[in-house]
């Protein structure tokens, strides 16, 4: 048997994404940029991704931006907002336990002499407003908050860091990446105070390699990719139509009945939650499962190093994840368990259970009975 439980990592595309994908790669295969007949009919399958997206949001159309996926649109977000009001101010408030995609674009910010402030959370992975408000300055030129930590799955309230960054400074722009909360949360920028909006297709069944920037029409954003002048000039390059076609049909199937297949996902993670809390030496880290995103769950195993269970449960066809799928390969230690004060035995044997609409209970009792059947084992050789 075979149990995929990460799902935040990436995911499996919906079947009618993946048949779109194709068809845009052997048929309606034109570069939508050309001016005869194939590439009108690859112009229009960016005009009806565009049109998807752009519904399940209640924005205009012109203010969605294609990118090769959530690091670039979340890059863009920061340098070219930084860059674009540089003289207004260099002020940047975050939070402490952002995604590198957020992290390592700051910290070069920061090199140029931009001056970041990282708002704390506290073990539930709660951010405090009061901070917030007391950060923004006259000089703040941007506010970069996520909606869903991807490894203890902590849900920010971002409709009133919008408001309350808004109030206390209305040229402040706030940027919202929305990798983990795009697709479980119905989101509307217009109303939540959102200016700018990182989303990733291959978290929502879409395609790899392709994702979407939301801008608002009033925010001035500078242009990071210059080149042949595609999507209004903003952001050049040859229009990846399989992926734009295949994200926003998956953006479209996605919401299609978010709310129930939202609480069978919640459903089932609750019931995982309760299945592993019952084991020994098992803690769960962050929010309660029951508060966090309805898709996440990280618990330590306390004893066991995270990696060598991962490589464990591989061998049974149990997939899951140690921490953040995009910085597994380094070793250097999780900045959101740091940054919820976890211990470093709970940090070192930290494992990142995701689930999806297709993930069964069946895979959740398989994934209990073998790590049940591995800890002792595991917990006895790592003692010698």
């Amino acid at each position: 048997m075979e149990a995929y439980l990460d799902n935040s990592a990436t995911t499996r595309c919906f079947e009618a994404v993946k048949d779109i994908v194709v068809k845009t790669m052997t048929e309606d295969y034109g570069n939508p940029s050309a001016m005869h007949q194939k590439g009108v009919e690859a112009e229009n399958y960016v005009k009806e991704a565009v049109a998807r997206i752009a519904r399940t949001l209640k924005v205009q159309e012109k203010e969605i931006y294609f990118t090769s996926g959530g690091t670039e649109s979340d890059n863009w977000a920061l340098a070219g907002t930084a860059y674009a009001h540089c003289r207004q101010g260099k002020h940047i408030i975050t939070t402490v336990f952002e995604h590198a995609a957020v992290s390592a674009p700051l910290a070069a910010l920061e090199e140029q002499g931009y001056e970041i402030t990282k708002i704390p959370v506290d073990k539930n992975g709660k951010f405090s407003m009061e901070k917030l408000e007391k950060a923004i300055r006259p000089d703040t030129i941007l506010v970069s908050t996520m909606y869903v930590n991807n490894e203890i799955g902590a849900v920010l309230p971002i409709e009133a860091i919008g408001r309350l960054v808004h109030e206390k400074n209305p040229k402040t722009i706030y940027h919202v990446d929305a990798i983990q909360g795009y697709g479980k949360y119905r989101i509307y920028p217009k109303r939540m105070g959102i200016d700018l909006l990182s989303v990733s297709s291959h978290k929502i069944h879409g395609p790899k390699g392709v994702g979407f920037l939301y801008v608002n029409e009033k925010v001035k954003l500078q242009p990071m990719i210059l080149g042949g002048g595609q999507q209004k000039g903003m952001r050049s390059g040859t229009d990846n139509v399989p992926g734009i076609a295949g994200m926003g049909l998956a953006a479209e199937m996605i919401y299609e009945g978010l709310e129930e297949k939202v609480a069978a996902i919640r459903e089932n993670k609750l019931y995982l939650a309760k299945r592993l809390s019952e084991l020994e030496n098992v803690v769960i880290n962050g929010p309660k499962p029951e508060e966090a995103a309805p898709h996440i769950l990280n618990v330590s195993f306390l004893g066991v190093r995270s990696e060598v269970l991962l490589h464990t449960l591989e061998e049974k066809g149990i997939y899951v994840s140690a921490g953040s799928a995009c910085s597994s390969h380094k070793r250097a230690g999780s900045a959101t368990m740091a940054a919820i004060g976890a211990s470093k035995e709970q940090q070192e044997s930290a494992i990142r259970f995701s689930l999806s609409e297709f993930t069964e209970k069946e895979e959740l009792d398989y994934a209990v009975e073998e790590i049940q059947k591995v800890l002792p084992v595991l917990r006895r050789f790592s003692r010698h």
